[in-house]
């Protein structure tokens, strides 16, 4: 397992944002290329590598009994938020205090600022030379899903029904649904593995959008400006200060919601501002929307000879409204975790999975934990103990599903 997640984390599968196609980087077909040849020395059956780059294959049933299909998901990108190219991970026999990722730039993961670090005393932690990302997000989950189905095909003595697999692109870019083939994967039910923390157990995540806002100023030379110039920059200031200060991620947690102000780039005559706007509350998501859609309206009025364009785009919502009514799958997976003596954690994700978007789309798809903390940047680390629960875990769901 471990070779099996040092191979692909080595992979670079940054998703682009900038790039509509799918997938929006070339470099993930590089990953799903050797997934695919890694799927078929294990045997699985239908697998396919499509033109969008989403896999798919299949463990048929190992019995005559009429057990549900069940399914398990996972993406091959990581974030475009930080570097995902070069990545140099090590093991660690983590003994307690600080660890040096990189000695040269004085890089250090330390329990000071990450206190969870406490909770892997005695355990060996992957992690980053300081210079990359990790990639756990989630190619942990993508070798946690394998490695069960691995175990499967060693132990026939374990009945179950069909089993999918499907890994997806550009999930990290709030696409990895988008050309997801609900009916081509065929099952009544699934499981994205794309959390943090041993024992995370999630069927409610942030509605979501995205705002981007356009500015267009006046561009005078400053000694002659007086009365002519119009800054945008200064605009898009204003703009900012205009949102509740309290509602920005720093200061939220649980199911507050925020704007973030995720990217700015701007001159005199032009700035673009790009918002993400989440709420775990549909109707505080929408108050939201219509706050920034207000502000907006209101430097309109205010710099009249300026051109401010906002567009807004919802992105996902919150699965919770489709899970509630097949509330076993959650319980299944809870049964499962305490059969293994993993305390379960059921919280809001503070964020999204391709779960989200593929439960509207038909498939109950709640989301399970990889075993990783800090993702999306160079203190991410993953303990190598809580994959191999990780990787029981989706062996166990399997076993109790047989029994539903």
């Amino acid at each position: 397992m471990i070779n099996r997640f040092l191979k692909y984390v080595k992979i670079a599968t940054d998703s682009n944002p900038e790039n509509l196609q799918c997938p929006s980087s070339d470099i993930q077909w590089d990953l799903g290329k050797v997934i695919v040849e890694d799927l078929k020395e294990l045997g699985l059956e239908d697998i396919s590598l499509d033109e969008n780059c989403y896999i798919m294959a299949t463990l048929p049933a190992n019995c005559t009994e009429k057990i549900p299909s069940i399914g398990f998901i996972a993406h091959m990108d990581t974030a475009p938020t930080y570097n995902g190219i070069g990545v140099n991970p090590r093991i660690v026999k983590y003994e307690g205090g600080d660890i040096v990722l990189n000695k040269e730039l004085n890089i250090i993961l330390s329990p000071k600022d990450f206190s969870h670090m406490n909770n892997y005393i005695g355990q060996d932690l992957i992690v980053t030379d300081g210079k990359t990302l990790l990639g756990a997000d989630d190619k942990a989950g993508i070798v946690e899903i394998i490695e069960a189905i691995k175990y499967l095909k060693e132990h026939p003595e374990i009945k179950h029904g069909e089993i999918k697999i499907g890994f997806t692109p550009d999930e990290e870019i709030g696409r990895g649904a988008n050309f997801f083939d609900v009916e081509k994967f065929n099952c009544k039910f699934a499981y994205t593995v794309d959390g943090g923390e041993l024992g995370e157990l999630e069927y409610e995540n942030f509605n979501a959008a995205s705002a981007v806002i356009k500015i267009k100023g006046r561009d005078i030379h400053p000694g002659t400006a007086k009365n002519s110039m119009i800054n945008s920059i200064m605009i898009a200031m204003e703009l900012n200060s205009m949102l509740p200060p309290e509602q920005r991620p720093e200061h939220t947690e649980n199911y507050e919601g925020f704007f973030l102000l995720n990217d700015m780039k701007g001159t005199v005559e032009d700035t673009t501002m790009n918002y993400i706007i989440r709420d775990h509350s549909m109707k505080k998501f929408n108050e939201k929307k219509n706050l920034i859609k207000a502000a907006v309206m209101y430097l309109q009025l205010k710099y009249k000879d300026a051109c401010i364009e906002i567009e807004v785009k919802d992105s996902y919502y919150n699965m919770r409204e489709k899970i509630e009514p097949v509330m076993y799958v959650i319980d299944l997976a809870k049964k499962s975790m305490e059969e293994l003596g993993i305390e379960p954690h059921i919280r809001p994700i503070r964020g999204g999975t391709d779960g989200a978007r593929l439960s509207y789309k038909g498939l109950p798809c709640p989301n399970l934990f990889t075993g990783g903390h800090n993702f999306h940047g160079k203190f991410e680390y993953i303990s190598v103990q809580s994959m191999e629960k990780a990787r029981d875990l989706i062996v166990k769901i399997i076993e109790n599903t047989a029994k539903l």
